[in-house]
């Protein structure tokens, strides 16, 4: 056999590590060509990392929750050989020497090395257990993941023993293995309290406030915050405000700190927000618009092609497009190295969503070549795939304006922070029925508040007003759009 070692590949985009937040294989078990061996958390998003090699696992380098550098070992597998003893393919061998020769090896984050391997894996075989020190065999054959597992991974010695479950330990969030961890806590002595079996934090924080003795259980010191799921992001403004949501693990008892890891996606959303605070003068500018006419216009667009329906938030893209493209100043970004202001030349439109692994902000390549109708159906599955987490960190930066819907959160207004590097974000607030003039009548009308932040160094409160102006005279007048195309 032949140990191939497979490094924590290049991530893309400046990212320089990654989490393990599950291994989808054990040692012991067998792996093919492009088959998904770990789900990794980096800064940008999660996602699963084929292997190019096919064999047997030997070695998994890294715990579940443990942070591992691009170019580190991640996994080591031992390949079959040309041939067997007598000179012939052992029996199952050359299925992996076929699926070697169909594999490329190169490794695409979230698409495979070619053809995309399914996440089954083989059912482990039954194998003598070789010693520590590799030599000799063990005298009654058993399974060699059982065995593998109860170790604990190669190099890290002392990791839970889990050889006796009837099945995987049901644990969904790393830090919980980490908080298991640093108190001793074994994951499979566990019964979960949360949906089928998932054991929670609340359950490793009571197990070891019971590990203190006879003595009453005091309060543990620390209590983690436990993970909340946030509501689906809706694309309209006019969505209902959207409600708090609910959590059903108990609430830390009184006098305990709250700790919240900063790390993964959150990690990276602090560090782009401090460095935007610190590198850009931002101003915000807003005005109160009637989108009366706007929702009168979505209404009939989706009348005539009720199969392909426009979201308010697609045609609020399409406004921001046509003031780009008169105020280009705006789609811009600072070189500070250079000491230059460069105007991008296509619009790389980002949309800020909200998923239950926080902000990211999914970004429509060449926005400003696609139709109303592209741009609606760009978004509504470019914000799926976001909050799904299933976006490749490549679609995740790249940005060179922002749209904001804030309005879902049931908010009138923002100054929010620019998406480091760009120059600008247009925030839109909800929209509510408002008393507004009418051709000197007060009527009732669908009002809205847009916000424009913009960084100074590449224009001046002219060339900003300017644009906010032009996209606030398409709200009320959608008409003008023909007009400025």
């Amino acid at each position: 056999m032949t140990e191939r070692v497979f490094l924590l590949p290049d991530l893309g985009e400046g990212l320089t590590e990654a989490e393990i937040v599950q291994w989808r294989v054990a040692v012991g078990d067998t792996v093919t060509v492009d088959q998904s061996v770990v789900e990794v958390e980096t800064a940008k998003a999660v996602v699963d990392v084929p292997c190019p090699y096919a064999g047997r696992v030997v070695a998994l380098h890294g715990d579940q929750g443990e942070v591992r550098p691009v170019g580190q070992p991640l996994i080591t597998v031992a390949e079959p050989t040309a041939g067997g003893a007598d000179g012939t393919e052992p029996t199952g061998h050359a299925v992996y020497r076929e699926e070697e020769r169909a594999g490329s090896g190169n490794v695409l984050i979230g698409y495979g090395t070619g053809h995309g391997g399914s996440r089954r894996r083989r059912r482990p075989r039954l194998a003598p257990a070789a010693p520590a020190n590799g030599a000799g065999t063990a005298s009654a054959p058993v399974p060699a993941v059982a065995a593998a597992v109860a170790a604990g991974p190669a190099g890290h010695p002392g990791g839970v023993p889990v050889a006796t479950m009837p099945g995987p330990v049901r644990v969904i969030s790393p830090i919980v293995r980490r908080l298991a961890r640093e108190h001793g806590v074994d994951l499979s002595t566990l019964r979960g309290s949360g949906p089928g079996g998932v054991i929670r934090r609340a359950d490793v924080v009571a197990v070891v406030g019971d590990t203190d003795g006879g003595a009453p259980t005091p309060a543990p010191r620390l209590a983690v915050v436990p993970e909340r799921s946030v509501a689906a992001h809706s694309p309209d403004p006019l969505a209902a405000p959207r409600q708090p949501a609910r959590d059903d693990s108990p609430a830390p008892a009184g006098g305990q700190d709250v700790v919240i890891p900063l790390a993964g996606i959150r990690r990276a959303i602090a560090d782009k927000l401090s460095r935007s605070r610190r590198e850009i003068p931002e101003v915000t500018i807003w005005v109160d618009a009637d989108a009366t006419a706007l929702l009168e216009t979505r209404a009939a667009i989706n009348s005539a092609s009720p199969d392909r329906p426009v979201s308010i938030l697609a045609l609020l893209a399409r406004i921001c497009l046509s003031g780009l493209r008169r105020y280009p100043q705006l789609n811009a970004r600072v070189d500070t190295e250079g000491q230059r202001i460069v105007q991008c030349a296509g619009v790389h439109l980002g949309i800020a969503a909200q998923t239950d692994r926080g902000l990211v902000v999914p970004v429509l390549r060449d926005a400003d070549r696609l139709t109303t109708g592209e741009l609606a159906a760009e978004l509504a599955t470019t914000t799926a795939a976001a909050r799904a987490g299933g976006l490749p960190p490549s679609r995740l930066t790249g940005g060179t304006f922002t749209l904001n819907n804030y309005g879902v959160f049931g908010v009138d207004g923002s100054t929010p922070i620019i998406n480091h590097p760009e120059a600008a974000l247009l925030g839109v607030g909800r929209i509510v029925d408002k008393p507004w003039v009418v051709d000197g009548q007060l009527a009732v009308r669908k009002v809205t508040q847009l916000s424009l932040t913009f960084d100074h160094r590449v224009c001046d409160g002219g060339v900003a007003g300017g644009f906010l102006r032009h996209v606030a005279d398409c709200v009320e007048r959608p008409a003008l759009l023909i007009a400025a195309v």
